[in-house]
Formats: structure tokens, sequence, C-alpha cells
């Protein structure tokens, strides 16, 4: 960048590595609010040296991302620190003057928040913004500051930089925005950046660009970074140590490898066990999910605060208040998970022993030595499609439905013999749906036609799980709503139960919203806050006309005991619930009317992992009770691995590989699915070191409005050719792939270990 790093204190550029940039010293925060006082951090310590990451992890509510907002000056209303010390390049921010602070926080530190989009300001172009810092803490001139930012811009790796600066935010893909809020960030040349949960919205292939150039520029200025997340895959990948933080205190820190590989504390374990990956090498293997709630902060708590939700508990637990260890290995727990016992991530976790609570000293943390880049090799390009490949098994649903017969999918007229199935619940045949691009201008013409399904087709078996994957873009959701007649095709087919839905009137649409429902990413979103949950649940019913008032409340009642809900429930408002909490409604309100296949659109990417678990058991336990089939939509390819059948991944429109879900995930045949395995984090500090030379998918996804020609991943793909501009057709058979050079079943299930499927 242009302009040298500035500073406020001569004595902080001298600074040595060693000692710690930022230090937090019993830290403590309240936020006053109308029914009490939440007592949100007490008493965290942690420190961060330059050029380090820290990580911290834990569930929502457990006070990583409000230690951020302490450091940072930002707390909501009310908020306050009352106590402890704040402790930056040596000096204590709560002991400065303001000015002093404002100044420090502005140019010395930078901070990067979960959603860009409600962080950028909608009414003002992208190269104020960026530019904005360098003019209010620096002084520099409109002009400069605008080139400033074009090169801050260039160097987060942002496409055509000096174009972006005035585009407004809504006209930018949510990884555009993140690299533009990452940019604001470093403008000023910070020593600390702050990322809270800077992916959780992303896909896994912009997620894992974010986190790489978070890394890069970490290098480049030198910086420390504090990355808050509950993603445990990407804290192994990235962290040099961790912090684990657990209703609002420190429970467990130490470095990366060592925590990994031998956590102490019985909530870290149960966090690792809690992982997808953690159960997808068992066809039966269920999620391990923490019981009950974080508790609640605004009351007295004695002992152990993970105590009542601990399955090593004890009455000591329950009574005495344990503080951290000493030694590089910290951690605050009575029976301590064992050496030998502690749970490897990537496999279900062993049966614990508990240990005396004594002072743990860790050996030193091993280096960690990336293995060498596995060659992906392509088949000669005069096979044909298919040709490749090797006979595949067909895997049977996991979910304890009938096992129905695998069906071809896609394009019909393959000859092979296989046992006659019985008929698909829902049958899709070359699905199309485009979209008017409108053009700028007052009256805003016409400029094509985005291109969001091109001709996809697949069938779903009763009482099977068909999961979709892709990149958010791939138009996986717009097919959902297609399948729940929320849109309507514009050329193919959607047959649901032997019935083509688009020719349906909407008196016949309606009712067969009966058999089909939508379980939606934002529950919150979906319901009316205005409604009490009675209301919520009902209304389906009274929309179908379906029972009597009597009938409708013994169905709800029904619905609650299924879903694992209280039935004080029914008298509380949406904005009364947690996360996990809205999920379990908005899947009641889905079973209301007792459908035979639910559409789930990304229904846990906003969950963290513990209340991931329940949900995700909670869907696989209903499953095998009534039946239902699924269609699982999301980008995160261990979930839908864990929950599925079947899988198709979806580029652009177009589906690229289907297959059971075992074989797609450990022997990809497209280089998409590929990219895409090799880029969902594993919580695994050696695969994700590994991770790191595998294939990787560069640049934007292509416009819709204009696709490339043949095959739409050609323009990002590393082993594309020319044959590549005509579009392959899926293969026939179990296992199909679109690619005129599909990997080798060996090449591609040699990366796969190191990724999704652990």
């Amino acid at each position: 960048m242009s302009a040298p790093i500035s500073s406020t204190a001569g004595a902080a550029q001298a600074s040595d590595r060693s000692g710690s940039l930022l230090e937090l010293r019993h830290l403590r925060t309240d936020i006053a609010l109308r029914r009490g006082t939440v007592h949100a951090l007490d008493d965290v310590s942690l420190a961060v040296r330059p050029g380090e990451t820290l990580g911290i992890v834990g569930e929502s509510g457990s006070g990583k991302t409000m230690t951020a907002l302490s450091v940072m000056g930002l707390l909501p209303s009310g908020g306050e620190v009352v106590g402890g010390e704040i402790l930056f390049e040596g000096r204590d921010l709560r002991s400065l003057p303001t000015d002093e602070v404002r100044r420090i926080r502005g140019v010395r530190m930078g901070m990067v928040f979960q959603d860009p989009l409600t962080s950028l300001n909608p009414t003002m172009r992208i190269g104020t913004q960026v530019a904005e810092p360098l003019r209010v803490h620096q002084g520099t001139g409109k002009a400069q500051a605008r080139e400033q930012a074009i090169d801050i811009l260039r160097r987060v790796g942002m496409p055509r930089p000096d174009k972006v600066v005035d585009n407004y935010p809504h006209e930018l893909s949510g990884g555009m925005r993140q690299r533009v809020a990452i940019a604001m960030a470093l403008v000023c040349s910070p020593r600390l950046l702050i990322a809270d949960e800077p992916t959780t919205a992303l896909d896994v292939t912009t997620q894992r660009q974010i986190l790489e150039l978070i890394d890069d520029l970490r290098e480049e200025f030198g910086m420390a970074v504090v990355l808050v997340t509950h993603d445990l895959g990407v804290i192994a990948g990235r962290a040099d140590r961790v912090a684990v933080m657990y209703a609002g205190r420190v429970v467990e820190t130490a470095s990366t490898g060592e925590l990994f590989r031998s956590p102490r504390h019985r909530y870290t374990e149960a966090l690792m066990e809690a992982l997808p990956e953690a159960a997808t090498r068992e066809p039966d293997a269920r999620l391990y999910s923490i019981p009950g709630l974080p508790p609640d902060l605004s009351r007295p708590l004695t002992g152990c605060r993970f105590g009542p939700r601990c399955r090593h508990a004890t009455e000591d637990c329950r009574s005495t208040e344990v503080a951290l260890t000493t030694g590089p290995h910290q951690y605050a727990c009575l029976h301590p998970v064992t050496v030998s016992s502690a749970p490897v991530p990537g496999s279900p976790a062993a049966t614990t022993t508990a240990a005396p609570p004594t002072a743990v000293t860790a050996a030193p943390p091993t280096a960690v030595t990336a293995a060498p880049p596995t060659a992906v090799t392509a088949a000669p390009p005069t096979a044909g499609p298919g040709e490749a490949g090797t006979s595949v098994v067909a895997a049977q649903p996991r979910t304890g439905a009938p096992a129905p017969a695998p069906r071809p999918v896609g394009p019909v007229g393959t000859t092979e013999s296989r046992p006659a199935a019985p008929a698909p619940i829902l049958s899709i045949r070359e699905l199309v749906k485009d979209y008017p691009a409108n053009g700028g201008g007052l009256f805003r013409r016409a400029a094509g036609r985005v291109s969001a399904v091109a001709g996809v087709s697949l069938d779903v078996q009763p009482g099977e799980t068909f999961g979709l994957v892709g990149e958010s873009g791939c138009g996986k959701s717009t097919v959902g709503r297609l399948v729940v007649g929320l849109e309507r095709p514009t050329a193919g087919q959607v047959v649901l139960d032997g019935t083509d839905i688009a020719s349906l009137d909407r008196r016949e649409r309606r009712r067969m919203h009966r058999q089909v429902q939508l379980m939606f990413q934002d529950s919150y979103a979906a319901m009316n806050p205005r409604m009490r949950v009675d209301a919520i649940l009902a209304e389906p019913l009274e929309i179908q006309q379906v029972g009597d008032g009597t009938a409708r409340r013994a169905r709800i009642a029904t619905l609650l005991d299924q879903v694992g809900l209280s039935r004080r429930v029914l008298e509380r408002y949406p904005h009364e619930f947690s996360g996990g909490q809205l999920q379990r409604i908005g899947l009641a309100r889905s079973l209301a009317l007792q459908p035979r296949l639910i559409v789930g659109d990304e229904p846990v990417s906003a969950l963290d992992v513990s209340i991931q678990a329940q949900v995700l058991n909670l869907m696989r336990d209903l499953q095998r009770e009534l039946g239902l089939a699924y269609v699982f939509i999301s980008h995160d390819l261990s979930v839908v691995d864990y929950m599925s059948d079947r899988i198709g991944v979806m580029y652009l429109g177009k589906l690229v590989e289907v297959g059971p879900a075992h074989e797609v995930v450990r022997s990809a045949r497209h280089p998409y699915t590929q990219a895409l395995i090799d880029a969902v984090p594993s919580a695994s500090p050696d695969a994700a070191a590994a991770d790191r030379e595998t294939m990787t998918i560069r640049g934007e996804l292509p416009s819709a409005v204009n696709p490339p020609t043949g095959c739409r991943f050609r323009t990002r793909c590393p082993i594309a050719a020319e044959i590549c501009r005509t579009e392959p057709p899926l293969t026939g058979g179990v296992h199909q792939v679109a690619c005129h050079f599909p990997l080798r079943p060996e090449s591609s299930a040699a990366t796969a270990g190191a990724g999704a499927a652990g």
C-alpha cells in the first residue's frame, strides 16, 4: 500500500514478537436489560502475540463475539466493560482519553463482521466506504484516498477494483462484499485484525478463499489475527492457538495441535463429537447432541457452568468453581478427558475415563508437515464419458426407511438392466427456470435472461434423502422453490406423486402442498413476528381446512412432542426463541399437514455445531418414524454426506455429478465436486495442512446472464481443454458425471480423505 504504517506510540513499533500485542486481564462485561443485568463476560483472560492467529470458539452465547466487541468498544446498548484490563501495545485502553482510544481502534485495530451487508452502508459507493477510514483518521485527500482504496481492494483479490469502487453493496456477491469488509479493516494497516465469524454465511469455496486471504494478509502486514467462529474446522486449519469459551468464560486454551489431539475439557470433547464428519464413517451413527441449553447469565451461577449439560458431572462439579490450570495447556474441569481417550476429529469419539484434576503441562506442539499434493489424473481425451470409471455398488438409504433400488438419474436411455424400483415420489425432467435481467436506467428495460436452472433431471424415492449441493448462485435453492410450487418452471416437468404440478390450477396446487413442504434457512424471517407459536402451527391446518379446533389443537400437541418442544412455547413469539428452537418450530410447521416430502433449504447453515447436531438427528429420527423423503439443500458437503443417501452436485444451473453419497464424497468424478470436497474445513490440524495443497477453485462464479458455452465450469477448471467448449452430458449408471475428463476414482479418493470424508 502506498501509505506507510501509522502509529500512535513509537515504542509499539519496536515491540518484541515474543510479547503480547493484545492482552485481556480478568475482563468483565455486563449488559443492562429491562429484566436484569446479563454478565456476558466473567473473568476472561487472553493474550495475542504479534503475527499470531488466536482462534476463539464456542456455541452461540458463549461470549466469543462479546469479547471482540469489548476490545473494539462496540458493545450494544446497555453494554459496559465493568472490570479488568484491555492492554494493547502495553497500554490499557480503559484508562486512555476517548479521542486517543478512538484513534487506536480506527487505525491500529481492524474488525471484519459476520454479515458484511449489514455493516456496509447501502447508500454509499464501495470506494467511498473503503476510503472513509483514511479520510477520518489520517486526513488523506479525496483523490489519494480513492487510489488507496483501489489498491487495497486489489490486494484483497477483488476483481476489477477500479470498477467496483463505483458500485453499491447490493450489486456485489457475498464473497465480494466480504472482501470489501476486509479491505475497510486493513486500509489503515492495522497491527490487529479481529474477524468475527467472517465466513459463516459463505459457501465452502468462497470461505476457503477468504480464509486463505486472511492468512496471506497476516503474513504481508505482519499483523495479529483474532478469529472468532463456531466452526472447529476453520480453527483447526488457521489458528496457532485456540481458546474455548462457554457461558462467558474461557474453559480451555492451548496450541491448536495440542487442543485438537488431546482436548481436556468435557465441553471441548462434546463439540468435537457433534461434528458431522465424526459420524459419516458409520451408516447408522448419530451425531452427539449436547443436551439442554447454555445457562442464563443474568442469574447467579455456582460450580462448573457446563455441569448441568455434562455427561461426566458429579455433585462436586455443581458446587465447586474450577479455575484454569497453569501451563501451556490450560483447562477448568474436575474430570478432564484423559490423553489416551481423547476423541480424534473425523472419527467417532472413544469412551472416556475421568482423570484426576491435576494440572497438565503440554508437550511442545509438533510441527505439521503438509503432505505433497496428489496429482489429479484425468481420463484421456479419447475416452468417452464414463469410460474411466469403475463399477459402483448402489448405496442403500441410511435412514432406516425402506431401501428402494436406485434409479438412473438424469437423461433417460441407458440400457443397463436393473431391478424394478418403486415409483419415485418426486421426478424432475429437463427443468428450466429463467428470470428476466433488468438493465440500468430510468425504465429498466430487459437486458437478457438469467439462466438459474438449465435442464436439471433427478428422481427422489420414498423415504430417501437426496442432497443437493453447490456454491451460492448454483441454482439449488431455485430447484427447491420449483419443487414446492413457489415458482413456476420456464420449461420441463416437476412430477410429484405422478402429477405434474405445473399443470395444476390454483386450488389443486394448494391441495398439493399437503404432500410437499419447505423448511426455510432462516426460520425467524419465515414466521410472522406478530403471531404466537400456536397460531403459526395452526395456520397451515386452517388454510387446508384440516379438522376442527379440537383436532387442530391435538395435532399441534403431537407436533411439539415430535420435535421435542414443551407446550409452554405455544404462548410465546418468535423473537423469544434461540436459533435451534426456531428451527424446531419451523420443522413442526413443515410436518403439520403430514407431507411425504420436505425440501430443506440450508436448514442448519446458520446454527452452531451443537445445535446443528440436534436438528440433524431430529430430522433423521422423524424420517425413520414417518417415512419422509427429503431434498436436503446445502453448501456444506460434510452435512450433506451425513444426511443423504444420494447427492447431486450443481454448478451454475446444471447437475454435474450425481451418485450415492459415499461414492460422491469419497470418489468424486467431477473436478468441481473434488474442489468442493477439498474446500471443506477439516477439524484435524494434519488434514487442514494437507488441504492447502489440494484442488482449489479460483475466481468468482460466472454470470448466469451469459454463462460459458459447453461445460459451464470450464472457465474455473484446472484441467479444462478445448473440447470442454462442447457440453458434456451426464453419463448413465448409478454414479453419473458430466465431464469430458472425469477424475479417476483412485486420484479423487486420495485427496478426499483430507476433506469432508474426514
